[in-house]
């Protein structure tokens, strides 16, 4: 773990952070008051926008299955673990920057935090133009990798790069939420995404069931709501906070900063990206069953996301708490925090793997009514519903290696996961000759193995936490 902190508070930083402080009201000082009302009011909003993203996400898949059909369900199925593969490496960068940028304006080193977020925000888009260009050149030859059906396979084509197009906005606007977050701020970013989810499930309806564009008119409407969004969220930092004025200097890079932010966010970035190759494998796998399991595992998936999704939320929030104490070096706050976290979210996993049980059939028929399609994506999620406590447990240990700043930890641990899941899937569905029913037995191999492995580093690490103040 390293942690180079910034320069001494001087009368100009001191006075710089009071003034964002009073500008904005919704920016917060995470380092006083008690633990569990903040952990709650900081949270929720990270858990609201989460499913705000994945409600208007879903909205595509529900419109394509309802107005296109299975074939397009499909279609876009095949698309979406590529999409969020990239998503996830950009926001593992944005994650990282935030953990350095809580540090910074925990312990108030205010001129440090502005080369900070330049320095990642430049990369950040760098990179995700790169990538977007990489993807529309080679989409066709990438989803044939997946062995995608080749009755899919245009329309797949047409749906990757349409989204491709608008990576470079969901960039922005998920850098500078996370610099809003790690500020203290969790609620901005959810208005303005609240905006853009509304006007994009208005832009699937006119687009797809009014002008009949299909696909095309799907992914019309989700690049004009990132740009949306991500115009949004600039305009407000820089109306708001102060310290984001950056002007001219958000387009400077200064190399020191960007190899300390890269040493977090690239960690954090492969950490989230082997957990969708994982994904991306498993859904290669599922491909070969047939047209059916891919629809039903593409409606399946989204009701994972919006049980497991605020999970990861909840550990994010932990995580931005944490690293402003770090920050402050305010050890008793850092235990504390992590031990009301842990309870919460387990709490939470067995709440929705009640839920999800009973809601199983219902949530399917939102997406298709073919009935082969409903009754693997039934059987998938009640067997599921047993297991959400496992990635409730994971993710909050996760948020408090985060927190402290150790990024390997979180890496090592999701490798050993996403490795031993896919053996699990491919052992269970090639050897054993199980069908679609058993990847949520797989899912929850990967969890355990996880587990057994995070423990113990958690244990130790608690025992020496005062360590982690002597280095900062």
């Amino acid at each position: 773990m390293e942690h180079v902190p910034g320069k001494n508070i001087t009368p100009s930083a001191e006075e710089e952070y009071n003034i964002t402080r009073m500008t904005n009201t919704r920016t917060q000082d995470l380092t006083t008051g008690p633990i569990l009302p903040l952990l709650i009011r900081f949270t929720i909003p990270l858990v609201l926008g989460n499913l705000l993203e994945l409600t208007y996400n879903a909205v595509d898949s529900m419109i394509i299955g309802r107005f296109v059909g299975t074939n397009a369900l499909a279609a876009v199925g095949t698309s979406n673990p590529l999409m969020t593969l990239i998503l996830l490496f950009n926001n593992g960068i944005c994650l990282g920057a935030g953990i350095l940028i809580s540090y910074e304006y925990g312990a108030k080193h205010l001129d440090t935090l502005k080369r900070q977020a330049s320095s990642g925000f430049v990369a950040g888009a760098v990179f995700s133009i790169l990538c977007a260009l990489v993807f529309i050149v080679l989409a066709a030859p990438i989803l044939r990798l997946l062995q995608v059906d080749d009755e899919i396979l245009s329309d797949s084509v047409l749906y990757l790069r349409m989204v491709m197009i608008g990576m470079v906005f969901s960039y922005i606007y998920n850098y500078l939420a996370s610099l809003l977050r790690a500020m203290g701020d969790s609620r901005s970013p959810l208005y303005f995404l609240a905006i853009s989810a509304s006007l994009n499930i208005v832009g699937d309806l006119f687009f797809v069931a009014v002008l009949d564009m299909g696909i095309f008119g799907a992914a019309l409407s989700t690049i004009l709501c990132e740009g949306i969004s991500a115009l949004l969220c600039w305009i407000y930092t820089q109306k708001k906070i102060p310290i984001l004025r950056l002007g001219r200097q958000w387009l400077i890079v200064d190399t020191k900063q960007l190899k300390r932010i890269l040493s977090f966010g690239i960690v954090s970035a492969l950490q989230q990206s082997a957990v969708q190759i994982g994904k991306i494998a498993t859904q290669a796998m599922v491909n070969r069953l047939g047209i059916a399991a891919t629809a039903s595992f593409n409606a399946t998936n989204r009701l994972d996301d919006y049980a497991i999704v605020p999970e990861q939320n909840m550990a994010h929030g932990t995580t931005s708490i944490l690293a402003q104490n770090v920050g402050a070096k305010k050890n008793d706050r850092v235990v504390k925090t992590f031990r009301l976290s842990l309870l919460i979210q387990i709490i939470y996993g067995i709440a929705i793997g009640v839920l999800t049980w009973f809601t199983a059939r219902p949530f399917v028929r939102l997406f298709s009514n073919d009935p082969e399609v409903i009754e693997l994506g039934v059987s998938y999620i009640r067997t599921m519903s047993w297991f959400y406590t496992l990635p409730a447990v994971t993710n909050s240990l996760q948020g408090y290696f985060r927190g402290i700043g150790d990024l390997k930890i979180t890496l090592a641990c999701s490798l050993i996961n996403i490795i031993t899941r896919v053996i699990a899937c491919a052992v269970l569905l090639e050897y054993m000759h199980m069908d679609f029913g058993a990847l949520p037995i797989a899912y929850a191999i990967g969890w355990l193995a996880m587990l057994v492995v995070e423990i113990p580093w958690v244990h130790r690490f608690m025992r020496s936490t005062q360590n982690l103040f002597e280095e900062h």
